[in-house]
């Protein structure tokens, strides 16, 4: 065990005596293919050598294990959760069955603070390693969070694209009952006066098309609906059942009706009533469609808005218009949450890398989603103001907030108070990064 020590960068300087000693200590571990060594997240209290064999590092990301290094003999591995008395920061799994030598706290701080070569060697192992792990799970932080977005952006456009192609499917056979209906009207040889009715009642169906029914109660709308399916069987109206709801969306009651029927004859009232029922029809799924259609491009020009598509890195960016942006590419989990946009007037522009500053508002506005899951009447605020040189904006939830014994770590790398695989500890690292070195900003 000496010689083999004595070839680890680590132990290459120490006295013969303190090697000898460390030798008598150190506990040897076995561990077969595919045994876990400790877990990311878990408590550490050894670090270890790799005698024999190999240890896979793995990261759980986005619920997925990822694959950051590989561990071969020499390699010491588990010292940074004993340098700084934190969880582990990785899952150790032995890739073939390998051997280790554990060496505990009291150990591992005597071989630091008694030798000066053991601490330089342990600084360089422990620096590669953070750069390494640290560019990796950039990138990953990076792809996992494009992989979000696309997601909640196709969740976005699934619904008015289904309704578009419901409400297409729908308007052919809405067309064909509408010229049905308007051959009938025509038969009807009215007066000067009846079709000018009839086109005025035709504009008010236009108007009404696409607008919520929202001036009765669900209880209330029922009654309406059997009060006008009554008086149009009284009538010999056919397909009572299926105009009564269509003119209690156009607002009629049974007065109503009664008015607009008294301007025809008795025979010209179901020709009449079924013919308003068609362009209410034919009106409203164009309304539909319509909505679709523009919700679909509100959420496209909202992610050309958010990723700055065909525009140079640097330019005038428009806080106001990322932040909602942002809220429109996350509003998938904003669901239950009350959004608050509390704007300046008149705030300035900025000239900055606009993209990256939506990474920022998409980091932020998403960790103070997470924040209030548990919380009944969930809130987030957001807040410009212009003080001095300065655009200032603010993310507020009314959430439990962040304990202050850990509010000095949040911005550090691989932090987190999420449990593994749903939170990196990336995302308050690379928005301060953004903000304070590329902006020149304080966050």
């Amino acid at each position: 065990m000496n010689n083999f020590l004595r070839k680890v960068p680590l132990f290459a300087d120490l006295p013969e005596e303190d090697l000898n000693r460390l030798c008598e200590m150190v506990e040897r571990v076995h561990l077969p293919a595919g045994q876990v060594l400790f877990e990311e997240g878990s408590l550490g209290d050894k670090a270890y050598v790799i005698e024999s064999g190999e240890i896979e590092v793995i990261k759980i990301s986005a619920g997925q294990p990822i694959l950051l290094d590989l561990r071969r003999s020499g390699d010491v591995i588990g010292e940074i959760a004993l340098l700084e008395d934190t969880p582990r920061t990785a899952t150790l799994r032995a890739l073939s069955d390998s051997t280790l030598l554990a060496i505990n706290q009291e150990q591992f701080d005597h071989l630091t603070n008694s030798s000066p070569t053991a601490a330089r060697a342990l600084y360089n192992i422990v620096l590669a390693r953070y750069r390494n792990m640290t560019a990796s799970m950039r990138q990953r932080d990076k792809m996992a969070q494009l992989g979000t977005l696309t997601a909640g952006v196709a969740h976005e456009l699934n619904n008015p694209a289904a309704a578009v192609k419901r409400g297409a499917g729908q308007l052919l056979e809405a067309l064909e009952s509408f010229a049905a209906a308007q051959t009938a009207i025509a038969r009807l040889s009215l007066d000067a006066h009846q079709q000018a009715r009839l086109e005025e009642t035709a504009a008010e169906a236009r108007a009404a098309a696409g607008k919520p029914l929202d001036y009765l109660d669900p209880l209330a709308r029922s009654d309406r609906e059997y009060e006008l399916e009554s008086w149009l069987e009284e009538r010999d109206v056919p397909d009572a059942w299926d105009l009564a709801p269509t003119l209690a969306e156009l607002r009629y009651d049974v007065e109503g009706l009664a008015a607009f029927a008294g301007q025809l004859a008795a025979d010209q009232v179901p020709v009449a009533i079924r013919w308003l029922g068609a362009v209410y029809t034919v009106y409203n799924l164009l309304a539909e469609v319509g909505q679709g259609a523009s919700r679909i491009s509100e959420i496209v020009k909202s992610l050309k808005s958010y990723a700055y598509l065909d525009q140079a890195p640097v330019q005038e960016v428009d806080i106001h218009e990322g932040l909602d942006s942002t809220l429109v590419i996350l509003r998938h989990k904003l669901g239950r949450i009350k959004v608050r946009r509390e704007y300046a007037a008149g705030l300035p522009k900025i000239q900055g890398y606009g993209s990256e500053l939506n990474q920022v508002w998409t980091n932020l506005i998403d960790n103070a989603a997470d924040a209030l899951e548990n919380t009944a009447a969930p809130e987030i605020t957001l807040r410009t103001v212009v003080e001095d040189a300065w655009v200032i904006v603010e993310i507020q939830d009314n959430g439990p907030g962040i304990p202050p014994e850990i509010q000095a770590r949040v911005f550090d790398a691989f932090f987190t108070t999420k449990p593994p695989g749903k939170g990196t500890g990336m995302g308050l690292d690379i928005s301060y990064k953004i903000v304070a070195q590329k902006h020149r900003g304080h966050v």
